[in-house]
């Protein structure tokens, strides 16, 4: 990605700060703004305008390619998952983002979408014993792989290639980073002015798949859910919440979407989560999974 492809994709967030906040608060919040990378369907995104043949960087469902030792992910005690998404790490332009997102390899995420038994079992972050049933796998290049048929039980999302385009990604009012650079915050706090908020959120429209970058919550921060969970579940006025959240980055965001038929809860979102060093390191496994809905 050019210099002036970035610079174009990082303008539109500040220029409103600039026109809604005073100088000094608006330069503040900008530097709270962060790179993502915005998953939008291929065959969608060709047919507009700018976008030119941008390459498909992963899919929403479909039929996932695994190892042959790898085990099709089950939640034990209620069954197998279903397939949400894959990505090639290899073709995703994650060098913009400033998380440390893998070079190569593919990204495969899977849920437990309530298929096998009517949305019954909820994944929760404050309940370990639900934390199965939903699994991110990192497959290494190179590493040989065969498409795999459903289990029984599992319809398979209809299949969407994925394209990405870089975007600059705006934190929640509440998230805690906002806590941190501008508290004790009075409630008339420029930030929290609803003529700003609203200009901010009309910025974000369709469907908001995400890779890296601030969370789009359907409800709260998804960081502190995450880090209660982490924490052990405390009360949620615990002082350790605020501060565990600021430990945490969004590896991927997956939205309602029509085109592939899903659908989570009341048109809400699925969001996982993951420590900055567990990314560099690469241990997918420790990521934490939260998902909200109207």
């Amino acid at each position: 990605m050019t210099q002036s492809t970035t610079a174009e994709a990082l303008q539109p967030l500040p220029a409103l700060a600039r026109k809604h906040l005073p100088d000094e608060i608006a330069e503040r919040w900008i530097g709270l703004l962060r790179p993502g990378l915005r998953l939008e369907n291929a065959t969608r995104a060709r047919t507009g305008t700018g976008t030119g043949t941008a390459p498909v960087v992963g899919r929403l469902g479909g039929l996932p390619e695994l190892p042959e030792n790898e085990e099709w992910p089950v939640w034990q005690g209620q069954g197998p998952l279903s397939f949400v998404a894959s990505l090639d790490c290899a073709v995703l332009p994650s060098a913009a983002l400033d998380i440390a997102m893998p070079a190569d390899g593919t990204l495969a995420f899977f849920y437990f979408d309530g298929q096998l038994d009517d949305g019954c079992a909820v994944v929760a972050p404050d309940d370990p014993d639900t934390w199965a049933g939903a699994r991110v796998l990192y497959i290494p290049a190179g590493v040989p792989v065969t498409e795999r048929a459903a289990p029984e039980g599992i319809r398979p999302y209809p299949e969407v290639a994925l394209t990405a385009r870089l975007e600059t990604t705006a934190p929640y009012p509440w998230h805690p980073v906002v806590y941190r650079e501008f508290g004790p915050m009075p409630d008339d706090h420029p930030v929290w002015d609803e003529e700003f908020q609203e200009a901010v959120w009309g910025h974000f429209d369709g469907t908001e798949h995400r890779i890296g970058g601030h969370a789009h919550p359907v409800q709260d921060a998804v960081e502190y859910e995450i880090a209660r969970g982490a924490l052990g579940s405390p009360p949620w006025d615990d002082p350790r919440i605020k501060e565990e959240a600021l430990g945490w980055v969004l590896l991927a965001q997956f939205d309602t979407d029509d085109d592939a038929d899903m659908m989570w809860g009341d048109c809400g979102a699925l969001y996982w989560l993951i420590r900055p060093e567990d990314l560099a390191e690469r241990r997918f496994d420790r990521a934490l999974f939260t998902w909200q809905c109207g």
